[in-house]
């Protein structure tokens, strides 16, 4: 799958990450004082404490003295670098290698590879190797009770950083990808926000100007009234009549306008706030398409026998108009809706003439991913990132819909399937 970058901006949550940095430091603190004073193993606890210690000053200064809620991909991978170093130090005081807790060292650049670019992973991961290697052969005894020595044969200590290196790959791999991905769709997801917002607003404006053409009408009437008395008085007044001639067309005029803006919009109201069923929402919707396209739309409706009536739902109409253009968009000549109901289903097929769907997309099942395009060269320039397919299918998901995508054997076109079980329709 091939993506788009969808932010410049990467940066980690400032008050997140101190109060991660405090539990650290509250854990490695525990440690050292339990193995110390509780166990009785003697090292040298006191030059841990102070690394542990001068720790603490960075994160209170990151805390006081950097005042961006949002610290940005630089300062962010210079202090996981030194988290990394601190505890790399701590590891070499107290065995190195042979250290229980030397998995943890991995932590700081999973966490980057989430909300950091892959450049910062990649340093963050270099500098653990390196650490890694280093204390592999590098380092002081770990805390022992008495004479007792730990020791393990040196094939199983080189085991542990080659273990822990191919799980920090890994790791830091699926983050790095998850996290990009989940990028991706936050900003499909805001997106589809957009567009059913302005969606709403434009359902609601034709309310707005019915309710305007009300309230004005009142005062218009009431000018028409005063110039028409106006008329009577000084209609003979060739300095004022050509005046009060042209204050009452426009009155009229004006009257005119508001009328039109106080039926219209009362139409679109009724058909959007009183249960239709499926088959009233297409025509509307395959009207509108057929006043700005001259390509042939059937709709096929012969196998349409369980008429269920549903509640308004502005997602339903948005989802099925963006297939339907779309099929629009890239058909040759036809588009083909077909509504096909019983009393368990209800199930509307669309197809077109088109070029279809790109095949490697199909095949890998990434079809309704936003941001996505074909691997085939020839295909760049035809289709776009999915983003359309991808709201449409997202807000017919979110009402009960199953949604499934193949092109057509008929005439290898397009074909998309959207069906619900009436049960489910009648919860929307």
């Amino acid at each position: 799958m091939k993506f788009i970058k969808a932010s410049s901006i990467y940066s980690l949550n400032k008050l997140t990450y101190v109060k991660l940095r405090w539990i650290a430091y509250a854990g490695q603190l525990s440690a050292i004082f339990i193995v110390q004073f509780i166990l009785n193993f003697k090292f040298n606890y006191i030059l841990c404490v102070s690394i542990i210690f001068f720790s603490i000053l960075t994160n209170l200064y990151l805390y006081f003295k950097i005042k961006e809620n949002q610290i940005n991909n630089l300062i962010s991978t210079i202090y996981l670098s030194f988290d990394i170093i601190q505890l790399g130090v701590l590891l070499f005081l107290t065995g190195g290698i042979t250290n229980p807790f030397i998995f943890l060292i991995i932590i700081p650049a999973v966490f980057s590879s989430q909300y950091l670019t892959l450049n910062s992973s990649i340093i963050l991961s270099f500098i653990i190797i390196i650490i890694l290697g280093i204390l592999t052969f590098y380092y002081m005894d770990l805390p022992h009770p008495g004479e007792l020595h730990f020791h393990a044969p040196e094939y199983y200590l080189y085991a542990i950083p080659v273990s822990i290196i191919i799980g920090l790959l890994f790791l830091v791999y699926f983050a790095a990808k998850f996290g990009e991905e989940n990028r991706i769709r936050q900003k499909a997801y805001d997106k589809i926000q957009e567009l059913m917002a302005k969606e709403n607003e434009l359902i609601s404006l034709g309310g707005q100007a019915a309710a305007a053409a009300h309230s004005l009408g009142t005062p218009l009437s009431t000018i028409l009234l005063t110039v028409k008395e106006l008329q009577k008085e000084f209609g003979n007044d060739d300095k004022i009549k050509k005046d009060l001639d042209l204050l009452v067309s426009q009155s009229n005029r004006c009257a005119e306008i508001l009328k039109k803006l106080s039926m219209n919009p009362r139409i679109d109201d009724n058909f959007l706030d009183i249960n239709l069923d499926i088959s009233e929402y297409l025509n509307q919707i395959i009207r509108t398409y057929k006043e700005i396209s001259k390509k042939k739309f059937i709709f096929d409706t012969k196998n349409f026998n369980y008429k269920l009536k549903i509640s308004k739902s502005t997602e339903i109409i948005y989802g099925l108009r963006n297939f339907i253009g779309n099929a629009n968009k890239f058909s040759k000549n036809e588009i083909k809706i077909i509504l096909i109901s019983d009393k368990k289903s209800t199930e509307v097929i669309v197809k077109d003439d088109g070029p279809g769907f790109p095949k490697d997309l199909i095949e890998k099942f990434q079809l309704g991913e936003p941001y996505i395009r074909s691997a085939s060269e020839k295909n760049i320039s035809k289709y776009g990132l999915g983003l359309g397919t991808f709201i449409g299918k997202t807000l017919l998901e979110k009402n009960y819909a199953n949604i499934s995508f193949q092109n057509s054997e008929e005439n290898k076109g397009a074909e998309v399937r959207i069906k619900w079980k009436n049960k489910n329709l009648i919860k929307i």
